[in-house]
């Protein structure tokens, strides 16, 4: 299956929850207010947010204004052009050696996210280690390791409860002595008000930006997209203690809710890199904003 046709059945629920609203709405006859009542609602019900559907109304009134459009049909590429646009970012290409940290909430599959991370720069050809930096969570190493067997990587692990930071100094170190391509880094899932958490990811930031100048450093914030808007608050939180690079949506299959990636990537200015959109280990792929849009108004 290519990747399109991911991407394609990963956002099936989606799809089948605004395209029939999105249908409605478009094969009215008139751009009137009916219309533009039809399309908050199909945008909202598929969780795109009230901030970033009001954005979109907003433009496509007033490009349809300056196009002199007069029919839903003739503003529907208009209204594709303006979701492209929304969830489209330039993002610098990876130099290497490249260092991500990968941070998150507990439950939404920061460990497995990695592991297919991983699967990824192998296939691209790259050398790649993994620090078990959750030493927090019981069998968190462990369930790590299995990952790195499965993409034959190194993984640098101490016992349980370690010193996060340290397991990251010794994974630097072994990347630096090896000369590996990528680091990934797994943390504890932590919350808000767990402090000695949030000071213990600051730490493990510290160590990075100190002992491992000369890597691309990302910081990468796992999102579960079946909690929906919630995942917003998430972002701003873990955004205050690292400043996030960009976002890893997972569970993008087993939601209707899809839209989100219009939210996130509009209300907190972040980029969607990768969806999981499945349970293998292929299942992680590259964000492409064309291919997301043309999911799920197609």
């Amino acid at each position: 299956m290519g990747l399109f046709s991911k991407i394609v059945e990963g956002l099936k629920r989606t799809k089948e929850n605004i395209s029939r609203k999105l249908y409605g709405a478009f094969r009215g006859a008139k751009l009137d207010d009916e219309f533009y009542e039809e399309l908050e609602y199909a945008l909202l019900s598929a969780d795109v947010g009230a901030e970033a559907t009001e954005s979109i109304l907003e433009e496509l009134k007033t490009r349809a204004f300056k196009q002199k459009l007069s029919t839903p049909a003739e503003a529907k590429k208009v209204f594709d052009e303006i979701l492209v646009e929304m969830v489209d970012y330039d993002v610098p290409p990876y130099e290497y050696p490249l260092c991500i940290l990968v941070a998150g909430v507990n439950g939404v599959g920061k460990t497995t996210a990695i592991g297919k991370l991983a699967n990824y720069f192998v296939k691209q050809g790259k050398s790649v280690v993994l620090a078990a930096a959750d030493t927090f969570r019981a069998a968190a190493g462990e369930q790590l390791s299995v990952w790195a067997d499965r993409s034959k990587v190194r993984v640098i692990k101490h016992e349980e409860g370690a010193d996060a930071a340290a397991v990251v100094y010794d994974a630097i170190k072994s990347a630096q002595a090896h000369g590996t391509d990528v680091l990934l880094i797994d943390t504890a899932g932590r919350l808000h008000n767990k402090k000695n958490l949030m000071e213990e990811l600051k730490k493990i930031n510290r160590v990075v930006e100190r002992d491992y100048p000369e890597a691309d450093y990302r910081r990468f914030i796992v999102l579960d997209a079946t909690t929906g808007q919630n995942a917003l608050q998430q972002v701003e939180i873990f955004d205050e203690a690292i400043d996030i690079d960009g976002i890893v949506l997972t569970k993008l299959d087993g939601t209707a809710k899809g839209g989100v990636v219009i939210a996130i990537c509009t209300e907190k200015e972040l980029p969607v890199l990768y969806v999981g959109v499945g349970e293998g280990k292929e299942d992680l792929l590259p964000f492409n904003a064309q291919d997301f849009v043309s999911a799920i108004t197609q």
